[in-house]
């Protein structure tokens, strides 16, 4: 048997995770468990090949800390690098425990991020550990704790010895009709490959350019696409505008066949809404503009479009909805 852990904190020395996941290391080994451990902040120029790691791990710590809201950016980009490069179907035969410790408030929520996020994946989440602890040293000089810790990691073993089951979840329908990701059919190999090339800055780079080379070539020889040109879809949007209290948010529309997309952007009770490219939106969707102009006619709502396929999005799902409120067509 063989345990991964993924350290996603900075390391510092009374990070009360480190002692956690070095006590739960402890235990494993003890029940004769190969344990590789990842340091993320150590090997942050290369987390996008750690996805790789997983190939041969029958479970998974993920462990971080919250220092001040949510989980760190290290353990955040581990997580995109399986979702853009891990095998899903190796994925889906790994038990995932949780540990997060808090020096402040929310390791409640992180707790349940990481799982959501590894049930996404399609992998198996098990009961973690989480806790709020003001002093590191309050975990080394308390018994009581040290036994729930061993405990967990006994749990763990357990779990996959047995290779206990888990009921199915509707988390794999719903991404199944959310996803906006294409996945490619790659080998292991050509997956360990490709995400060795993305750790290469100068590689993607040098990609990228040649990328937009190619689809300026493209355009130019398909005929220039049209700016976004009706102004009546503009006017639509700002005619039929409805605050919501507190409500802040911007959607970026790419419509087939247009060069430049739709930008909405809501401020409360204020609302901008412009043909311009933004590289940076709470939400992104793409549809065609025959699609569009049944949103704007009231002939359909965004939800309804969305649910049957005839819009594509990303990013902040629980804003898509509140599209419908703050543009009431009908």
């Amino acid at each position: 048997m063989k345990i991964n852990i993924y350290y996603g904190g900075r390391g510092i020395i009374d990070d009360p995770t480190l002692f956690v996941i070095r006590r739960m290391e402890a235990v494993l080994e003890e029940l004769h468990v190969m344990v590789e451990k990842h340091m993320l902040y150590e090997e942050k120029n290369s987390i996008v090949t750690l996805s790789q790691t997983l190939k041969d791990a029958d479970g998974v710590i993920l462990a971080t800390t919250v220092e001040w809201y949510g989980m760190g950016g290290y353990l955040q980009q581990f997580l995109d690098a399986c979702w853009l490069y891990g095998d899903k179907k190796k994925i889906a035969q790994i038990y995932m425990c949780p540990v997060v410790m808090s020096t402040t408030f929310g390791e409640d929520r992180c707790r349940l991020d990481l799982e959501m996020a590894w049930e996404i994946l399609g992998g198996i989440s098990t009961r973690g550990i989480s806790g709020y602890v003001a002093d590191a040293s309050e975990l080394e000089n308390n018994p009581s704790y040290t036994t729930m810790i061993e405990k967990a990691a006994e749990n763990l073993y357990r779990t996959i010895n047995q290779k206990l089951p888990a009921f199915p979840n509707s988390i794999s329908v719903i991404n199944q009709k959310v996803s906006s990701t294409r996945h490619i059919n790659l080998t292991p190999q050509e997956n360990e490959q490709l995400s060795q090339y993305v750790s290469d800055d100068s590689y993607v780079q040098k990609t990228k350019e040649d990328i937009k080379e190619l689809a300026s070539l493209f355009r130019d020889m398909m005929g220039a696409e049209k700016e976004g040109p009706d102004p009546e879809i503009l006017k639509a949007f700002r005619s039929h505008f409805t605050p919501l209290p507190g409500f802040r948010g911007s959607y970026l529309i790419r419509v087939e066949g247009w060069k430049t997309p739709l930008f909405i952007s809501v401020d409360q009770l204020e609302v901008e809404v412009n043909y311009v490219d933004r590289d940076r939106s709470d939400v992104e969707m793409q549809i065609s503009e025959s699609n569009l102009r049944q949103i704007t006619c009231g002939q359909i709502t965004f939800q309804r479009a969305f649910m049957g396929g005839l819009l594509k999005s990303k990013g902040e799902f629980g804003m898509l909805r509140d599209l419908d409120q703050l543009f009431s067509f009908r």
